[in-house]
């Protein structure tokens, strides 16, 4: 398993602000203010004929197309695009004024991608209006091609379709159009909530994923957006799933806000057995952190998208689970039934512990998942893999179902997704407030690569004026170690409650695992902390 590349990924399309990337920060495009002359259009098309579109029978084809052997498509690009590089293709831009809806009080409007460099697909796109889908239709003549690009040499290059879109509405202004979604790249979407930037990802589906096999990409291959109504303050699309073990179905309906929340339902058919099913898979970046800056000599604290997974049980037990990038491939497996829920958050809002006014990561936003019925049994899996840049995703985490990996078998599912600041509310217990490790034992003492001490502060409003004389607990679980020492008290003057624990590792190729949650006459005060300190060999 490797990482994704954000600088392939995430700042891929042209147009996009500095502030809004992912975690690359990209030079201004040159001469902003006089962009050059697109090419001109080719002859217009003629008028476009619809096609009958309804869920029901886009769930019904994917099925269909199941039980056929998979067909891939890789258009041959004009050598003026397939030899695009990096700086070129960010040089090419949709044109603001070419985009659908743009001139109608729709709030919503849409723009295209240009493919070519690392984007060697295109998807087909149709607007539905009044049950019948008809082409986009994008064409040459939609995009602006920048220095150092000679518009000329586009002129007679036939396009050869969009490599994916994103979408626009007044999120932060009602004077504005923000951009609030985007597609592009395999079965990958990510999203804004009001006063984000972006950050983190989130995919169609995962398959095989950190599973030991190569991983498989599903990509949506064709999309079909329904025509906002004038004054429309939701919009829904639907996209085909295809790659050669997985077809499926999905449909996304967008409320953008303050939280934009993102409801999704899937159809998922099996055409090949597969090792590993992710459903509903985040993908995030962590680099270095308060709990894990080993190697990196650099002037921020932090620097990460998210900085933990949270999990809501089934049984309703709330996890938290600070994220770490680790000296090799490290998978956490949290076994349930019909979870509630689960994300990855950047909790830590402080400027002051990130020290990056470009990148903005304080404003990165955190994404929940929540099950839409019963899920049945199965996995929320964590895969944390090492990278040394924060142009990688090395963070990845799903929904694994126990059953169902076999070709033939199908997959029906409903979820929605909070993009927001805050994606938790009020939680009525304690939450980890900083997670902290280093060498174990005491500063006096010769350092012991098995013994590593943890320091976790808890605090929230179950804590709040409980004094030092309450009769505060820990209840931990070690796997893998033992207690070699432990502390628990509340901090001078506030509400703080600190858990110091040094843990001795029995086995040095296995990794420890940890759990932590305060208790007060066997009340649950906080949530649960877990951690997997890795193997050292």
């Amino acid at each position: 398993m490797t990482t994704i590349d954000k600088r392939k990924f995430l700042t891929a399309s042209a147009g996009f602000l500095a502030s809004l990337l992912g975690s690359v920060a990209l030079p201004a495009f040159a001469d902003e203010a006089a962009p050059a002359t697109p090419p001109a259009d080719t002859e217009p098309p003629a008028k476009a004929v619809g096609a009958p579109f309804d869920w029901e029978g886009l769930v019904a084809r994917m099925k269909a197309k199941a039980g056929e052997p998979y067909e891939a498509q890789a258009p041959e690009f004009p050598e003026t695009i397939a030899k695009l590089t990096y700086d070129a293709h960010r040089s090419i831009r949709f044109r603001p004024d070419h985009a659908l809806w743009k001139t109608e009080e729709r709030n919503f409007e849409l723009q295209a991608f240009y493919p070519g460099w690392v984007f060697a697909h295109t998807v087909d796109m149709f607007e539905v209006v009044d049950g019948q889908a008809y082409p986009m239709g994008f064409s040459a003549g939609d995009f602006e091609y920048r220095e150092p690009l000679d518009p000329a040499a586009f002129n007679a290059v036939a396009f050869p379709g969009a490599a994916g879109f994103r979408l626009h509405y007044p999120l932060n202004r009602n004077d504005y159009r923000d951009e609030l979604i985007t597609f592009l790249g395999s079965s990958y979407f990510r999203a804004l909530g009001r006063g984000n930037v972006y950050g983190l990802s989130a995919r169609g589906l995962a398959v095989d994923t950190a599973s030991g096999s190569a991983e498989e990409f599903p990509r949506f291959s064709r999309f079909y957006v329904e025509r906002p109504e004038t004054g429309a303050r939701e919009i829904r699309l639907y996209a085909e799933l295809e790659s050669p073990r997985v077809s499926g179905a999905y449909a996304f309906t967008i409320l953008p806000g303050v939280e934009t929340l993102i409801d999704v339902e899937a159809a998922i058919f099996l055409r090949g057995d597969v090792s590993r099913l992710g459903l509903a898979p985040l993908t995030s970046m962590y680099l270095f952190g308060e709990n894990d800056r080993t190697g990196f000599d650099d002037f921020r604290p932090e620097v990460h998208d998210s900085d933990g997974l949270a999990i809501l049980r089934g049984n309703g037990e709330r996890v938290w689970r600070p994220l770490a990038n680790p000296a090799r491939l490290q998978l956490s497996v949290f076994g349930d039934e019909n979870p509630r829920g689960f994300g990855l958050l950047q909790r830590d809002r402080a400027t002051d512990n990130y020290l990056d006014a470009e990148a903005r990561y304080e404003r990165r936003p955190s994404v929940w998942v929540e099950p839409v019925g019963d899920w049945g049994k199965g996995a929320v899996l964590l895969a944390e893999i090492p990278t040394d840049s924060e142009a990688n995703d090395n963070v990845v985490a799903f929904w694994m179902p126990e059953g169902g990996l076999s070709a033939g078998s199908e997959h029906r599912l409903r979820y929605r997704m909070i993009w927001a600041r805050d994606v938790e509310g009020d939680v009525p217990l304690a939450r980890v407030l900083r997670t902290r490790t280093g060498r174990g034992g005491n500063s006096a003492a010769e350092g012991d690569a098995n013994v590593r001490k943890f320091l976790v502060d808890f605090a929230g409003e179950t804590l709040a004026g409980l004094g030092e004389e309450s009769a505060v607990e820990a209840k931990l679980g070690v796997t893998n170690g033992k207690i070699a020492h432990l502390i628990l008290n509340q901090m001078p003057g506030s509400d703080v409650w600190r858990l110091i624990v040094d843990v001795k590792r029995v086995d040095a190729d296995q990794p420890v695992e940890l759990s932590a949650a305060l208790l007060l006459e066997g009340e649950r005060l906080t949530e649960t902390w877990t951690y997997q300190w890795g193997q050292i060999k």
